[in-house]
């Protein structure tokens, strides 16, 4: 059974990134004074194996309207991803990658295709996939080994379905016009910003600048211990209007790029 109500579905992936990211409610009251916040987007993460790849994830909003609005590929980090947009535009866009497993050592691919079995196929198509969190049994040293190859693999792997990061359009966001001013008001608030490429990635050249806060750290347990790990983090998006007067919608990869650096462990 899918969702048929796209509010309720962002609600509670809202109410399931809160618990994993402590510091998302504080953030969101310091700059929202009161007033409501725009989600520009939401980002989720997955394995490109038919059972929990990309098209899984995303037949969850397209059965709500949302369309294919573009195609990323990230070399470096070995990831493909899209994003997907609502007819109706103030919707949060939608942004989902995946793993290429199979460009990854014999050990990786091994390991993630044995967590994977684990998954029920009834569980990937439930109304509450998106925010079900981890399916399988983990212990730390998977973990290690995972965080030793790809950041991306061991994230998900610890994580599960959810939303990896929700993001505030600054456009929408009373009393900032520029992401210098919302990266002054969070480092004021004693938050932490992801600095790799820059504290702002992007420019108004490529038509949108982002930031983020680096993610909280939280305790997660595993078959055989307790550990604290980076979880989930806040972004922030700036868009500016194409030739045409219509704000950009698309995503810059060399931004992105630098934007999933925000849950690195070192």
């Amino acid at each position: 059974m899918m969702h048929t109500d796209i509010n309720k579905l962002f609600e509670n992936l809202w109410n399931d990134y809160i618990k994993m990211t402590p510091s998302a409610e504080p953030v969101r009251q310091l700059l929202s004074r009161g007033e409501t916040i725009i989600n520009d987007h939401i980002a989720l993460r997955t394995f490109n194996i038919e059972k929990v790849n990309l098209k899984v994830l995303a037949a969850h909003f397209e059965s709500l309207g949302y369309v294919d609005s573009g195609d990323y590929h990230f070399e470096a980090k070995k990831l493909k991803a899209k994003h997907f947009e609502h007819p109706d535009a103030t919707q949060p866009k939608v942004f989902i990658s995946e793993l290429l497993v199979e460009e990854f050592s014999p050990e990786l691919q091994n390991t993630i295709k044995a967590l994977v079995e684990q998954i029920d196929v009834a569980a990937t198509k439930a109304d509450d996939f998106l925010y079900s969190g981890r399916h399988w049994e983990l212990d730390s040293k998977t973990y290690e080994a995972l965080l030793a190859e790809s950041e991306y693999a061991a994230w998900v792997a610890a994580f599960g379905y959810r939303a990896n990061h929700f993001t505030i359009s600054i456009n929408h966001l009373p009393g900032y016009t520029n992401i210098l001013d919302v990266n002054e008001t969070l480092k004021q608030g004693d938050f932490v910003l992801n600095s790799a490429g820059g504290e702002v990635k992007g420019s108004a050249e490529v038509l949108l600048e982002q930031s983020s806060t680096m993610a909280d750290r939280i305790s997660v347990s595993f078959t055989d211990a307790e550990k604290e790990i980076p979880s989930c983090f806040y972004e922030f998006a700036l868009r500016y209007p194409k030739a045409d007067g219509s704000l950009y919608t698309g995503f810059v990869a060399a931004s992105a790029d630098k934007i999933f650096e925000s849950t690195n462990a070192s």
